[in-house]
């Protein structure tokens, strides 16, 4: 019967509002804005944000959902927008979704990605849901004793920095001297690419020696926030945490994966955390066909980008996007099982 009860509250919740708002927070302690999707029982609009043109109700008066607050961390050079079909699916659900702009590893400000904003990244979301708590059209709405929490990429590192991982950039130092002709996209990003020409054992070389360079401080670096109650981690960049720090992870921890990413192979990254956690974690959706850049919905334009950005995140030839919206669902419910009584 309560089961039922339940069932019928979000049931009502979900009729209740009409639309999805968007508004954006002033951002605190210097880091970049905040946006935040929300029910309201505004209709809504076509709206342009950059090349995405998306239906939202802009600055929309909220309106009460479930109670409950997720945080989406964008990828590298990333921006909400990306992630706008996931956030109209959790608000469906009854949730308010904050995005932060993470510093110097976004499409405004891309200057500063890795292990630089990695150590930034954590905090900044902690900051977003203070920035929602401080707002007076949310703070009314919200219990913020348990928030959710999902990351795609170098947001999924950052998904399982709060999941309770620790990560240094000396192990990453060191997977990418070990293996650095397999995980060339994971170790170099992209400034370089190997394209089979004479020029490969050149940009090796260099790689190896910047890699050196870049990546020489052994300290763990982890985050911990008790409001994160459960998080979810999308194809994350993970080659540089120590396993055992995941394999009992601090919250509820769930994870969406792709069979044939080549920006970050599976089988150094995300499934290394699988292999680790189970069975104290969950695959969530596995997509076997799909690349890197299958959880971006809508996709960037990649007539936009350059050639080695395309080749990575384009999706792979026979991937059928339309199974997209199923994982999204997948990801609400994982969430919403661990955060709505």
């Amino acid at each position: 019967m309560q089961r039922l009860l339940a069932c019928a509250l979000l049931a009502l919740c979900a009729a209740a509002h009409a639309g999805t708002g968007v508004t954006e927070l002033a951002p605190l302690a210097g880091d970049g804005p905040v946006t935040v999707f929300y029910p309201t029982a505004v209709d809504d609009a076509p709206v342009e944000r950059g090349p995405y043109r998306l239906r939202l109700a802009t600055d929309a008066p909220p309106h009460r959902g479930n109670g409950r607050l997720v945080v989406i961390s964008h990828g590298s050079g990333g921006t909400p927008w990306v992630h706008s079909d996931l956030a109209r699916v959790l608000v469906a659900d009854g949730f308010v979704v904050a995005m932060p702009l993470h510093r110097g590893d976004n499409a405004r400000d891309p200057g500063t990605p890795g292990p630089e904003s990695w150590k930034l990244r954590p905090s900044e979301v902690s900051r977003a849901i203070d920035a929602v708590a401080q707002d007076p059209r949310f703070a009314p709405l919200l219990a913020l004793d348990k928030v959710g929490m999902y990351g795609m990429s170098a947001g999924g590192h950052t998904a399982l920095s709060l999941a309770g991982g620790r990560w240094s950039p000396a192990r990453l130092r060191d997977h990418c001297e070990a293996h650095l002709d397999e995980d060339f996209p994971g170790c170099v990003g992209l400034a370089t690419s190997l394209d089979g020409s004479l020029l490969d054992g050149v940009k090796k070389a260099v790689a190896r020696r910047v890699i050196a360079h870049r990546l020489d401080d052994s300290r763990w670096y982890t985050h911990h926030d008790p409001r994160i109650a459960v998080v979810v981690a999308g194809v994350p960049f993970a080659t540089d945490f120590d396993p055992a720090s995941v394999a009992q992870p601090r919250v509820a921890l769930g994870l969406v994966r792709a069979g044939d990413d080549r920006w970050l192979a599976p089988r150094f990254h995300g499934d290394t955390i699988l292999a680790a956690c189970r069975p104290r974690c969950e695959l969530i959706a596995d997509l076997p066909s799909a690349g890197h850049g299958a959880l971006l919905s809508p996709p960037p334009p990649l007539d936009r980008l350059g050639a080695t950005a395309r080749r990575l995140l384009e999706d792979p030839p026979g991937f059928d996007r339309s199974q997209l919206p199923a994982v999204d669902a997948r990801i609400a419910a994982f969430l919403r099982a661990h955060l709505v009584p």
